[in-house]
């Protein structure tokens, strides 16, 4: 299983790379899918994977690795968050893959996904509170649950090398430094030498440990965001107020040890508006737009310095400052805003990406907000961009591909760069899927899902008829640059999925479903 091939890696490298991990998982780990949309550019993009690529997809062995049944009642037809994973975890229980979810119940999983078993539940202490009055307005916990992660662009992973134990060394280290140390193993990797150390991140009142503990956040459904350890659901210190009581969260996400999320559809008469929660102070600080609500189903993006993007259904891409939220720059579009702010590099640019109702794809160089890189035509003419989120990932070409979700299907287009000029040329749609999910992007392979939800703008069809009228839900596998089917789960799934979506990493993928069923799909572990 994997922890075990992580106990040979780690008895082979020695003690620099021993540290490496240790400090990965006992601190940040930024590789993995931490928070919805992957990471803090809510890229829906996972670079690597040991077994998942196109090729692999194309031959037999990816499959149904398990399935549970989580103790979870739905409100409405809110029921699981996106799991937030931590593939390479070191805690008192030795080595574990974690997948850790919410559950609209004021609920808190921590799955261990080798096994296929619950490590350990919670039930979060909630203040009880009404019932939303409609579909919108669900009730219990409706944000995922999120690790911290960094808004840095990642560096392009070190080449593969041949051969087993490639790390090992028996040459004789400089005085006082060991047989082999820390910098000969970066001079190796080509990696630069590690940043100083930063002041540990903390909850309210934490004191600093000897080894820097690892958090997982959520907000329960009274509005208070609780910080547990990954090890075992306990809370050091108690939760910190950040959003109003029974309101709609969305987006939860750590950045710089500061928690963003939005609140939408006036749920608990909370405003809708981003929030900032400082976790060192406990202040909270919010903005507003003008008019409408926050667009896209993600909520904020962020840049490498931090900024904060958001889009509105009033046609605005915002630039905000961490923390305070103070309004730094807007861009009007012109039309709504349909999906959260994708961030993308190119260059040295930070470019930002949106969808607008009317189907046109807006692409923005963040240093010059008000001068648009590129509009593009109606993309899909007689159609419309839904609401949702887009996804952004680069093949090993080097070429960039911007997705995005229709009612009945996902599309790819190819971003071309011509010096500092952009523009979008349409690369493949998927088969005909029912309502689809933002797509995830795993090492070239898009994992697209037909969600089965029955979508309505009745507003007085009850959660219970648009229950009764979906159906169960069906994941794919697409070659990312050709578009082509590679797999698909067919009649796997048993219910729909609403409010939830793909993670993926450590070449396993999970769903959960509205009856509370969460699977793991990918190419099966030996024990």
């Amino acid at each position: 299983m994997r922890r075990a091939a992580l106990a040979m890696a780690l008895g082979g490298a020695g003690l620099g790379l021993f540290t490496g991990v240790a400090i990965a998982q006992f601190g940040r780990s930024p590789g993995d899918f931490s928070t919805t949309g992957s990471d803090a550019h809510r890229s829906s993009w996972v670079r690597t994977d040991a077994k998942i690529s196109p090729a692999a997809l194309t031959r037999p062995g990816f499959e149904l690795v398990w399935k549970i049944k989580l103790n979870n009642e739905a409100s409405q037809l809110n029921a699981l968050t996106p799991a937030s994973l931590l593939t390479s975890y070191i805690g008192y229980r030795g080595f574990r893959s974690l997948a850790l979810i919410g559950g609209s119940a004021n609920q808190v999983f921590a799955m261990d996904t080798d096994l296929g078993h619950i490590e350990w539940q919670k039930a979060i202490k909630s203040t009880p509170g009404p019932a939303g009055p409609s579909v919108t307005c669900p009730g219990g916990m409706t944000a995922n649950v999120a690790r911290p992660v960094s808004a840095a662009f990642p560096m392009s992973p070190p080449a593969a090398r041949a051969g087993g134990r490639s790390f090992a060394k028996s040459g004789v280290g400089e005085a006082d430094e060991g047989a082999v140390t820390l910098k000969e193993y970066q001079a190796r990797m080509a990696l630069p030498p590690p940043p100083p150390p930063r002041a540990p991140v903390l909850p309210p009142g934490g004191r600093a440990p000897g080894r820097m503990p690892n958090y997982v956040h959520a907000i329960s459904s009274d509005g208070m965001l609780h910080s547990m350890y990954v090890s075992n659901g306990e809370e050091p210190n108690p939760p910190v107020k950040f959003l109003p009581p029974n309101a709609n969260g969305q987006g939860l996400i750590v950045v710089d040890n500061a928690a963003y999320a939005v609140t939408t559809d006036g749920c608990g008469g909370a405003p809708n508006a981003v929030w900032a929660l400082d976790i060192a102070s406990a202040e909270v600080s919010t903005w507003q737009p003008v008019s409408g609500g926050i667009a896209g189903s993600v909520g904020p993006a962020f840049g490498p310095d931090n900024t904060v993007y958001v889009t509105t259904q009033s046609g605005d891409l915002v630039t905000l400052e961490p923390k305070t939220l103070k309004l730094k720059d807007v861009f009007r579009a012109g039309s709504e805003f349909t999906s959260s702010p994708v961030i993308f590099q190119s260059g040295t640019r930070t470019m930002i990406a949106a969808a607008t109702r009317d189907g046109r794809i807006h692409v923005l160089d963040g240093a010059a907000l008000s001068s648009p890189v590129y509009q593009s035509d109606v993309l899909i003419p007689g159609d419309k961009f839904t609401p949702g989120a887009l996804a952004a990932w680069q093949d090993v070409a080097g070429s960039r591909y911007l997705l995005a979700t229709t009612s009945n299907a996902v599309m790819s287009w190819k971003v071309v760069t011509q010096g500092d000029s952009m523009s979008l040329e349409k690369a493949w749609s998927s088969p005909e899927l029912v309502a689809p999910l933002t797509p995830l992007i795993v090492n070239g392979v898009v994992f697209a899902v037909s969600s089965g939800e029955f979508l309505t703008n009745d507003a007085k069809m009850t959660a219970a008829q648009r229950a009764q009228r979906s159906v169960p839900a069906v994941v794919y596998a697409l070659d990312g640059t050709t578009g082509k089917v590679l797999w698909n789960s067919g009649k796997t799934i048993t219910s729909f999925v609403h409010g939830g979506g793909l993670s993926g990493g450590g070449s396993q993928l999970y769903l959960g479903t509205h009856d509370g069923m969460l699977y793991s799909f990918g190419f099966p572990i030996e024990h």
